[in-house]
């Protein structure tokens, strides 16, 4: 892998590392009311700083909490409460680095079991040492050079 597209992907882990911490931290009834209600503020209050009515206020948080709200309805009621929304995606894994890792022995197992199935076939002695090297080979090489390959399936 170019040393640019590794540095890419530190950058990026290194940025996206705080954010870990908020995973699965989804307030039941969303962050909209979670937040208006700590603050003390009522629908109506904030319906105002929108330009819109409470009943709307209602509908929106009940949009939110059912995951169908825009980015946009998100970031203009974060403003209208002095906050600024946060987006972005973190990686089930502990980075992005590992996810790559992880996908690249993958498909080098995928691999590495074809050519054995067809040893085995053949009836070839399989060395399994010579295996488990190959597939730490093929993974590293696979991690190494990011085939386009690498995310199908």
């Amino acid at each position: 892998m170019k040393q640019s597209k590794k540095l890419l992907i530190r950058q990026l882990d290194r940025n996206l590392a705080p954010f870990r911490n908020v995973l699965g931290t989804l307030p039941d009834r969303g962050w909209i009311y979670t937040i208006r209600n700590t603050l003390g503020m009522t629908m109506a209050q904030l319906g105002r700083k929108v330009g819109v009515t409470k009943q709307n206020i209602s509908l929106i948080e009940k949009r939110e909490s059912e995951g169908a709200i825009t980015i946009n309805s998100l970031k203009e009621l974060g403003n209208a409460m002095d906050m600024t929304l946060v987006y972005g995606f973190v990686s089930h894994h502990e980075s992005i680095e590992n996810m790559i890792e992880k996908r690249a022995f993958e498909i080098a197992k995928q691999i590495v079991n074809r050519t054995n199935n067809t040893m085995i076939l053949e009836d070839q002695k399989v060395d399994y040492e010579l295996l488990d090297n190959n597939l730490k080979s093929m993974a590293r090489e696979i991690q190494e050079t990011l085939p386009r390959y690498l995310w199908d399936h």
